[in-house]
């Protein structure tokens, strides 16, 4: 049988809430054996990540990231999602690539802020007005509903764009927002920290998504400081991506201060402990999400 084809059709059918439930459940199978590999050409990222959970099934993801191509009008990523069967290693689907991306990089962090979010968050800023910046808007507002969100990017006009389309709000003050928001999620391609530590609130919690590559943050070292550190997967984080690891390697964190990944819901150690405790979740967005995401939209469009 000729794989599925699965594309942005099935994407009106999909529900953040349902797809977490589902990443939380993928996460009390057996530990997913993953494998990432990135090949670089100055600014362009060739980045394959291959994921196999036991019951569960294989899925391959090849993604180019090409930061010029918004100037030639074209995705700056771009890749497939291919999903073989666990028993017979057959590939079952070819699945879009942005919608596996899009609902699996805003479900982890989403995950995350059901879980680490104070009590009855009133406000969110989002850092970035991307794709990732848009999904973080409608995933938030699907768990937090009524939530006030306010949209900070370094090219103003995109900030107020977004916010027009999303019923939004657009600011330039970057340290204010931060000071008054309960949520921040950063979808930024920053390589050095836009938040600081000094500009936050109790009570907050950050969703870092953007940085992917060794050499990138988008929080400074007192932001980590102040806060209690999650991640999606120590395997995936640690070692990989700057955002964790340069204040590892500074000796700013050690790895003990990673209180938990998602591996550890289901022990209860994947919590917030009080309303002014300041936590920090960094997406990591590994393969075995990706991997889970495509098979809860396989199982949505069946």
């Amino acid at each position: 049988m000729p794989p599925r084809l699965i594309g942005a059709e099935i994407e009106s059918q999909l529900d953040w809430m349902a797809l977490t439930d589902a990443l939380a459940e993928g996460h009390r199978l057996p530990q997913a054996e993953i494998a990432d590999s990135l090949l670089y050409r100055g600014k362009d990222t060739l980045l394959t990540r291959s994921a196999w959970i036991d019951g569960l099934g294989l899925a391959v993801k090849p993604a180019t990231v090409f930061p010029g191509n918004p100037d030639r009008d074209l995705p700056m990523v771009n890749g497939a999602v291919n999903l073989f069967d666990d028993s017979t290693g057959q590939l079952q689907a070819i699945i879009d690539f942005h919608l596996v991306t899009r609902w699996k990089t805003a479900g982890d962090s989403l995950l995350s802020a059901r879980l680490l979010a104070p009590e009855n968050p009133q406000r969110a800023l989002v850092v970035g007005a991307g794709r990732v910046a848009a999904s973080m808007i409608s995933a938030y507002r699907a768990a937090f509903p009524g939530i006030e969100v306010t949209i900070w990017n370094r090219t103003a006009s995109a900030a107020t764009d977004l916010a027009d389309r999303m019923r939004a709000s657009a600011t330039d003050d970057l340290r204010g927002a931060v000071g008054q928001a309960d949520l921040i999620a950063t979808t930024t391609m920053a390589r050095e920290p836009v938040i600081q530590g000094g500009w936050l609130k109790p009570g907050t919690h950050l969703d870092l998504i953007g940085a992917y590559r060794p050499d990138m943050r988008e929080v400074d070292d007192e932001v980590l400081r102040r806060a209690r550190i999650f991640v999606d997967s120590r395997k995936t984080t640690i070692g990989h991506i700057g955002e964790i690891q340069i204040p590892l390697d500074r000796g700013v964190i050690t790895e003990a201060d990673i209180v938990a990944d998602f591996y550890d819901i289901a022990s209860g150690r994947y919590v917030r402990q009080s309303q002014d405790q300041i936590t920090v979740a960094k997406n990591g967005g590994g393969a075995h999400l990706d991997l889970m995401t495509a098979r809860h939209i396989m199982d949505v469009a069946a």
